[in-house]
């Protein structure tokens, strides 16, 4: 069973490489990703400003969280 900082962990990098893997680090101009699991809720928030990117950051943004949400399930599944 992975522990909550394992589900947590997990989480954030799967959303940051989603961000780095479609942005370049130059056209960020800011990003946070928030994660918590308490009590078997997950809860992934990513913010993302790019605007010289030419990026849909809305879109980068929500795909982020739920790549994320599915690097959760597989690990808790796994």
């Amino acid at each position: 069973m992975a522990t909550d900082d394992e589900v947590v962990e997990t989480a954030a990098n799967a959303a940051e490489d989603v961000i780095f893997s479609r942005l370049s680090v130059s056209d960020i101009g800011d990003y946070d990703v928030t994660v918590t699991f308490e009590e078997q809720v997950l809860d992934i928030d990513v913010y993302l400003k790019a605007p010289d990117a030419g990026a849909d950051e809305e879109r980068v943004a929500d795909d982020a969280a739920l790549v994320a949400r599915g690097a959760v399930d597989d690990l808790l599944d796994g």
